[in-house]
């Protein structure tokens, strides 16, 4: 969960050296980078070179997919730089003369495809590559790219990369990671991953997935490598290093548990840490099964405001959050810690299609959350202690939200975070499970969890599964609530009122110094 707005438009402040951006170069103003830039799409044989996303319109690529990336990451102590290579395994969805990565801020040095030197350049968050070759449709193609990073440059909030006094970690969600790696930086184009990271001794490389090998190197070095067992979208990638120390316990059904907690705060981290099979469990007793191989939390090293701007992050098989959050006492970290680990089901293992269907992660992040905050009688934010009190309350504010955010299932780049994906897909969610029922609530969950996982699915996808498994046709009622400019009635309730809608003066939740605030019900 990342709670906020993001700004989508290429940063300068991530773009500090001449190899970053040559849109102004000889190459690009004669004419190599042929697309018509009101579609995308290539002329000849050079592939659409966006993935149309409604809310980011300029990630991805159409011309291939994705089957694996392999990074390999070096990390310099002294300077802060990272030296990375990125290989990438895809298979053509047409003949392609030329097709482009997501990359910016990064210094891209040699590029090969196929073992081929290729020609490159980088224009705007793209990075355009023309094969000594023209790859024949439905080609598998091996790509391979040199470059390195400078995380102090691209830091959050603005780039992926969280700076912390020993390291970094990293937060791609929902468009960053190629400031990390180039990529396909689209949710719907998951692939396996493989990671090789290489820090100096008496720090530690994570990622995520599990160890598979540890090497000492000359030059008092160390590689910590790790292979993630599912396929997974680029936004979910996390990459550390820092002084940590790995915390094991066993999860539900022998589940593997790690924590990647700092060296010096391992021992007041605990009782949070602990808390971690108990939600899994009563999680799995609603959803199924965890998903993955591994789960757990990284409090990076870092209290630092400007670190980031959110509270958690789900980054597959690791949670992300600052340590002092940790800190507090179950009642005010229970509810988001299952908050983000429902994410391991909706949002990693079946992740958003688009980022119009942001709701799917967040609304059910939320609806999940917040039954267990109830479960256990801990009072809300507002001072509520029933699912119902707080529906009736998010109920009354419907039109507006929907006046200020759109509709539910419709955000655009300034409103994706804004309430109205949280407790406002929480809303619809509770309205389903009034109309059908909560036995038929949970089929609708587990068979949706079931038929899209290590995928990607949209919104329709999940109306589809909710009316097949209902047995009702639910399309027009779902509808009604995920894409109306009015609320709907609440089945069961028919003395719930909405307040009228008042003029706005300002997005709700404007931007204010960079930074935004938390939207989750579970905070």
């Amino acid at each position: 969960m990342r709670n906020r707005t993001r700004v989508t438009a290429p940063l300068a402040a991530l773009i500090g050296t001449g190899t970053a951006l040559t849109m102004g170069s000889p190459a690009f103003a004669a004419g190599r980078g042929n697309t018509d830039t009101t579609t995308g799409r290539g002329y000849g044989d050079e592939g659409a070179e966006t993935l149309g996303d409604p809310v980011y319109p300029g990630l991805g690529n159409d011309g291939y997919r994705v089957r694996s990336y392999d990074l390999d990451l070096a990390y310099d102590a002294t300077t802060k730089l990272v030296d990375g290579t990125v290989t990438i395994e895809l298979r053509t969805t047409e003949a392609l003369t030329r097709f482009s990565l997501d990359a910016l801020g990064l210094d891209i040095h040699a590029v090969r495809v196929q073992g081929r030197s290729a020609d490159f350049e980088q224009a705007g968050e793209k990075l355009r590559i023309t094969p000594a070759r023209t790859l024949p449709e439905r080609a598998r193609v091996t790509v391979r790219v040199d470059y390195s990073a400078d995380p102090g440059r691209a830091a959050a909030p603005t780039g992926g990369w969280v700076i912390t006094p020993d390291g970094f970690a990293v937060c791609g969600q929902p468009n960053l990671a190629h400031t990390v790696f180039p990529c396909n930086d689209h949710p719907s184009d998951k692939a396996d991953f493989t990671f090789r990271i290489t820090v100096p001794d008496g720090l530690r490389g994570v990622a995520n997935g599990q160890l598979v090998c540890t090497e000492p190197l000359d030059g008092d070095r160390t590689a910590f490598s790790y292979r993630s067992r599912s396929p997974m979208a680029t936004e979910l990638v996390q990459l550390t290093v820092g002084d940590y120390v790995v915390k094991e316990r066993s999860g539900p059904h022998g589940l593997p548990l790690r924590d990647i907690v700092p060296t010096a705060r391992a021992a007041a981290l605990e009782p949070a840490l602990a808390l971690t099979p108990g939600l899994v469990d009563w999680l799995e007793q609603r959803l199924g099964a965890f998903p993955f191989e591994t789960y757990g939390l990284l409090p990076c090293n870092s209290d630092s405001p400007t670190a980031f701007d959110f509270t958690g992050l789900e980054t597959q098989t690791l949670t992300l959050y600052k340590p002092n959050f940790l800190l507090q006492v179950e009642s005010k970290i229970g509810s988001h810690m299952m908050h983000e680990l429902v994410h391991s089901w909706f949002g990693n293992s079946v992740s958003p299609a688009t980022w119009a269907d942001l709701w799917l992660n967040e609304g059910h992040a939320d609806f999940y959350g917040l039954l267990y905050r109830y479960e256990r009688g801990w009072a809300d934010s507002l001072g509520l202690t029933t699912m119902e009190a707080r529906m009736k309350d998010t109920y009354a504010r419907g039109d507006q939200w929907r006046h200020d955010s759109g509709p539910v299932a419709a955000p655009n780049a300034v409103n994706l975070f804004d309430s109205q994906r949280y407790l406002g897909g929480v809303l619809v969610l509770y309205a389903l499970r009034e109309l059908i029922g909560e036995d038929a609530f949970h089929a609708v969950e587990r068979a949706f969890l079931a038929r899209y996982r290590d995928s990607a699915a949209t919104t329709e996808d999940y109306i589809a599964v909710a009316s097949t498994v209902s047995g009702q046709d639910l399309s027009g009622f779902l509808r009604d609530w995920l894409y109306g400019t009015t609320t709907p009635r609440m089945p069961g309730h028919p003395d719930w009122t909405v307040t009228p809608v008042k003029p706005s003066l300002t997005a709700p939740h404007s931007r204010t110094g960079g930074h935004y605030r938390d939207n989750s019900a579970t905070l």
